[in-house]
């Protein structure tokens, strides 16, 4: 038995007269069966593309070649589900008048019975005419908003495919929903197939329904017995009520829920009826998190030693789903670099929603204590400030502190006093925050200083880009990551030493000593005024569970403000990565490229370098 689509059902020889079939455009995916130990061969003419296609949408061709099931009844029934799945296959590629036959051991799977007493099956083999492929002949969906332009690929002349006349449907319903008709539908159509001229004329009716505004905002019972305050809730989702529907906003509300962290889940509902006024009611469900986290780090290399760290996180601390967070960090614990261990403590308390869905009031604390080789710094930070969520990949931030900070160096012991005002921009299109293989992150800050009781006034600047590239392959990516530091303003003796700029270690050129290349002022070597380096790293996956990298860093210090007159140096090695749930576990050994080339350095950690 040769199956055919009913649309596509005719005598084997002569062609039948055009006729007329409503086509469904969804065909819902069957449960994909265990794989059967036999033979199977799918062939679909010379179209060896068509027949790749097949060979994906094909549960026989799964189970035999990738499952190895050899259970006979479940081997006969994915054969019987494959006439559809192939069917809806084919006319999603414009095959509409194709034939489809299915023998099991030579039988015509269609009148073999699944419990018909088989004890084994040797061999399925599928064969496809798949005719001539069809073409539209009318493509139209209307009504359409004013300016909207039909859908790509949905045109007279265009292969006839029901993906694209699902999805030329779908985006008419959509044009309407971002213009405010959030109950636009599709209320009629008519799709007819030609044989005669291997032609499909699709026609969908569109009903926009009326314009729409936001209207109440309720929560669901388990949002109502959240942790998080009802107010909270409505005030984070920043519903617009009484502004013009728009799914956008939808997406919006619920980014921010998951934004602020003390939710697991986040929802916003769209009422299946009109309100009063033409007005759309919704629903916010959440699910709250476990109100606190632990977290912690470690990292080791040759020089700089270990470093621990680890920080506690409350989610909800005064049920505004405020997020109080500390910090601890100690590095530096049996190092070789000549210093001795540092240590820090930061504390910040977000309070999200602050006059703005999305705006964060961020208070912070940081206590800091650097004991380097060429420097002891104590630092003592208080600040205040706002985080703003321009879109879902741009934020800024504005901070604005007090700064106490006690320096010991090759220059005397010296005390700063500062006023701060830290304004920067973050972007982030990484398709993945802990193993990136695509996109760009980039971090720019400038902060003016004011100096207080006789410190000198300046600006401090910093950037941070990354760019990550698949290169043919989410397997092998080149990933690279350019840092700028500058001061202006002071001179290098009016300058805190935890703010000069140093180049070395695992942050910025591996395979050169910690802090290894400064600067000289007075005499004495000390960190500089300008700061770059650069990082490029080529990155392959072995498996599932391994990785290699090659890399090579370079990195500038200058005394000068103007980034003249400095020295670069340079370093190269190969790594491993062991990828975990976690994030990937990083194994780098590297050696010098300039200077003295007889040392080699080793660093561990969690995460990429970068």
């Amino acid at each position: 038995m040769r199956y055919r689509a009913p649309m596509t059902s005719r005598p084997s020889v002569a062609r039948a007269a055009a006729t007329a079939v409503s086509l469904a455009l969804v065909i819902a995916p069957l449960p994909s069966a265990p794989a059967l130990a036999a033979e199977v061969s799918l062939t679909a003419g010379d179209n060896a593309d068509l027949a790749k296609t097949l060979k994906a949408a094909s549960l026989s061709v799964s189970a035999i070649e990738n499952d190895k099931v050899s259970d006979p009844q479940e081997l006969i029934a994915d054969a019987k589900a494959d006439y559809q799945r192939l069917v809806a296959a084919l006319y999603d590629k414009g095959y509409f008048g194709a034939s489809v036959s299915i023998l099991v051991d030579g039988k015509e799977a269609s009148g073999v019975p699944v419990l018909g007493g088989n004890t084994k099956i040797g061999r399925i083999e599928i064969r496809v005419d798949p005719g001539p492929r069809f073409k539209f002949s009318e493509a139209e969906v209307t009504p359409l908003p004013k300016g909207a332009a039909p859908y790509e690929g949905f045109a007279p002349g265009q292969t006839a495919s029901t993906g694209v006349m699902r999805k030329a449907a779908a985006a008419g319903v959509e044009d309407w929903r971002n213009r405010g008709h959030a109950k636009a539908a599709i209320s009629d159509q008519k799709i007819t197939a030609n044989h005669d001229t291997d032609t499909v004329a699709a026609r969908f009716g569109l009903t926009p329904g009326p314009q729409l505004t936001f209207g109440t905002v309720t929560l669901s019972e388990r949002s109502l017995a959240s942790k998080v305050r009802a107010k909270r809730i409505r005030a984070i989702a920043g519903l617009p009520v009484g502004k013009l529907y728009s799914p956008e906003e939808i997406s919006k509300a619920e980014s921010r829920l998951r934004r602020a962290g003390a939710f697991s889940s986040a929802t916003v509902a769209e009422s299946d009826s009109v309100g009063p006024d033409n007005t759309l009611p919704t629903t916010i469900d959440v699910v709250d998190s476990k109100p606190r986290r632990l977290g912690f780090g470690a990292e080791v290399t040759t020089e700089e030693g270990a470093t621990i760290s680890g920080y506690w996180l409350h989610r909800n601390l005064l049920g505004g789903a405020e997020r109080l967070r500390i910090d601890g960090e100690v590095s530096g614990i049996g190092g070789t670099t000549g210093g001795g261990m540092d240590y820090s403590l930061k504390t910040t308390l977000t309070y999200p929603a602050f006059k703005n869905p999305d705006m964060d009031l961020v208070y912070g604390i940081d206590l800091e204590h650097e004991d380097e080789e060429e420097y002891i710094s104590d630092v003592a930070e208080v600040s205040v400030g706002v985080d703003r969520y321009l879109t879902s990949k741009l934020t800024a931030n504005l901070r604005l502190g007090l700064r106490y900070s006690h320096t010991e160096d090759n220059l005397g012991d010296r005390d700063f006093q500062h006023i701060t005002f830290k304004t920067g921009l973050t972007w982030d299109n990484r398709n993945d925050k802990i193993d990136p293989t695509d996109g760009v992150y980039a971090q720019v800050s400038a902060t003016p200083f004011l100096g207080v009781s006789g410190t000198a006034s300046g600006l401090l600047t910093e950037a941070d880009l990354r760019g990550y590239r698949e290169l043919g392959t989410p397997k092998l990516a080149i990933a690279s990551r350019v840092q700028i530091g500058n001061i202006q303003g002071p001179s290098i003796e009016d300058t805190p030493s935890d703010w000069l700029f140093w180049s070395g270690g695992g942050g910025s050129v591996r395979g050169q000593g910690y802090q290894s290349l400064g600067t000289y002022a007075a005499g004495v070597e000390t960190g500089g005024l300008s700061y770059s380096a650069i990082s490029t790293e080529l990155r392959s996956r072995i498996g599932d569970s391994w990785g290699a990298v090659a890399f090579v860093d370079y990195g500038y210090v200058s005394g000068y403000n103007d980034f003249s007159s400095g020295e670069w140096q340079g370093g190269a090695g190969i790594g491993a990565r062991y990828f975990t749930g976690i994030g990937p576990i990083r194994l780098d050994v590297a050696v010098p490229v300039t200077g003295n080339k007889n040392s080699v350095s080793v660093y561990v950690g969690i995460g990429q370098s970068f």
